[in-house]
């Protein structure tokens, strides 16, 4: 048996695709169930985080495996297979035991070096021991990478490499300016009261904030919470607890909002911020093209705005094309450009990105999303249904003058909980996941993590020694047993030869036959487990069992009972 892992992570997919094959509990669960249901696997282990999803067994066979595996994941994901393929990555034995230990030591994470995977691990292995599906192998594999995860914290520098995401969060909603002056005295609102809810509210009331209000669907969690952080002794936060119908009064009240739920639709829509925000701003303004490709007013009433919006995109200043393409803060091509377009106005962006005008801007500004193909496709979207269904964040440009924000908005959830087209409200800054991709994509590696994947290989090595020796174990246990068994049998045959001897000198035979058979077979099973223990050592087992003629079963009876074991001590 081999381990397998099968992921997607903001490393290998667009946020777009990993929001929509996000994974409920309830899925997780079954996911891991059904994982071990199918023949190519035995032990199986899901690690979901809001940045990753990823699959983990011990398999027999790698090519059905990895069929296997993917065919699961696009299956409770929600996204089809063909669709999902390209963004899936694929790590085997060794590399497979390389990626979650520099997972775990926060080498693989949005923001490098953040501790929080630690414990979604944790969680990860209690969940696969509570369902049986972790056997030896991912047992020993999960609490070796908490081992290494906490070693690199604690002899390494990497934590200067990197903080939390909610901290990472905090520091691009203040923009540059130090978070605890950002901070002070700021009224904030935290939705959902699960670990990283609670991450949230006391990194809050840690950096000063005058009142934290948590909201959550149960509201004695939200209560629980409250209570900790008005009994710590590190804060003078004030904090309380609300129901979720009250979130969006409290909206209306708060300068800094969180939000981490599990909900698989919006939390909050850009129509209910810009309501929120209104009594202090005047009407918000959404930054949308009208009928004559200028942006205008959206959703928000015409009323003249307090505060002075986006510069307008304005007539583009290439025939066909609806964008300036002379202003910086979108790009030409992808779903960023056209949000909010209707479908006029899309359609003839459409026609525009498929002209040869469009090879010479690509020349010099190519992105990820340029394809003519997703405009057209967006077109035959907004065409029923009358807009883009979805505003995606501008690329990073130089930075467009905007008032003042008097909301910051900070969406920790995957999928979303906040309505990404806030972006374009005025007076308010969203930060969410894909954001947040984008601002660590830049952020300078420290020479820690230089050490820290000097110490993932040097364990790597290390359980990988640990694993093969550990396959020749039941082998050497079936030989030892045999020779007990003929050394049980000839001292019985002595027995009926020799009646005349006391219990004395049949004591004595018994121990000499013993030290004989120890000593004879001392040197080579110490000498097979170290072999065995090198790579491409996994041979000298079935050596081992040819040269002594031992029966497979009683062999497969000691790996059954060693599994048996494990699974009972994981699940203690």
């Amino acid at each position: 048996m081999s381990l397998l892992v099968v992921g997607l992570s903001h490393r290998s997919a667009p946020v777009s695709v990993l929001e929509r094959a996000a994974l409920t509990a309830d899925g997780q669960v079954k996911l891991a169930q059904d994982t071990v249901a199918a023949e190519p696997a035995a032990e199986s282990a899901v690690l979901a985080t809001c940045n990753r999803i990823e699959l983990y067994a011990d398999v027999d066979k790698f090519h059905a495996g990895v069929a296997e595996l993917s065919t699961l994941l696009a299956q409770h994901s929600g996204v089809g297979l063909e669709e999902l393929t390209p963004y899936l990555y694929v790590h085997y034995e060794d590399r497979a035991v390389h990626h979650l230990f520099s997972v775990a030591c926060g080498l693989d994470s949005m923001v490098v070096g953040e501790g929080q995977i630690l414990g979604q691990i944790k969680d990860s292995l209690a969940r696969a021991q509570d369902l049986h599906t972790a056997g030896r192998l991912l047992n020993d594999l999960f609490q070796q990478a908490l081992r290494v995860g906490k070693r690199a914290h604690s002899e390494t520098g990497i934590d200067r490499a990197g903080q939390s995401l909610v901290t990472f969060g905090l520091e691009q909603l203040a923009a540059g300016e130090d978070v605890e002056k950002w901070a002070r005295g700021k009224r904030a609102l935290v939705i959902g009261a699960g670990s990283m809810s609670s991450l949230s509210a006391a990194t809050l009331a840690r950096a000063g904030v005058a009142e934290v209000v948590i909201a959550n669907r149960t509201l004695d969690r939200a209560e629980r919470l409250a209570q900790i952080l008005n009994q710590a002794d590190d804060t003078n936060v004030s904090a309380r607890a609300v129901p979720m119908d009250a979130v969006r009064a409290e909206l209306t009240r708060a300068d800094v909002a969180v939000s981490c739920t599990g909900a698989t639709g919006l939390v909050l829509t850009a129509d209910e911020i810009a309501a929120a925000i209104e009594g202090r701003t005047g009407p918000a303004v959404a930054l949308e093209d009208d009928e004559d490709g200028r942006e205008g007013p959206g959703t928000a009433p015409k009323a003249e705005p307090r505060q002075t919006p986006l510069p307008p995109a304005g007539v583009g200043t290439e025939d066909g094309c609806p964008l300036d393409l002379t202003a910086p803060g979108y790009p030409v091509l992808g779903e960023a450009a056209v949000a909010g377009m209707d479908a006029a106005t899309l359609e003839q962006h459409a026609a525009w990105a498929g002209s040869s005008a469009i090879d010479r801007r690509e020349a010099a500004r190519r992105t990820p999303e340029a394809e003519t193909g997703l405009i057209s496709a967006l077109a035959a979207t907004a065409a029923s249904i009358g807009r883009v269904p979805e505003l995606r964040r501008p690329d990073p440009v130089a930075e467009v003058p905007r008032p003042e924000p008097v909301l910051h908005l900070l969406d920790l959830a995957m999928p979303r909980d906040i309505d990404a087209a806030a972006h374009r409200l005025t007076g308010v800054r969203l930060v969410d996941i894909e954001s947040l991709a984008e601002a660590s994509a830049d952020a300078p590696m420290a020479a820690d993590v230089d050490q820290v994947r000097h110490l993932v290989s040097d364990e790597v090595a290390a359980f990988g020694a640990a694993l093969r020796a550990a396959h020749i174990t039941p082998t050497v246990v079936a030989l030892r047993t045999m020779a007990a068994d003929v050394v049980a049998g000839e001292i019985a045959r002595l027995d009926g030869r020799l009646p005349g001897l006391d219990d004395k000198q049949r004591g004595e035979i018994r121990q000499a036959v013993h030290r004989v058979v120890d000593k004879l077979l001392h040197a080579p099973t110490v000498r097979v487990k170290q072999l065995a223990a090198e790579p491409g050592g996994a041979g000298y087992a079935d050596a081992l069992r040819t040269l002594f003629d031992l029966d497979p079963e009683t062999v497969a009876a000691v790996s059954r009972a060693e599994d048996s074991t494990e699974k009972n001590r994981g699940s203690q």
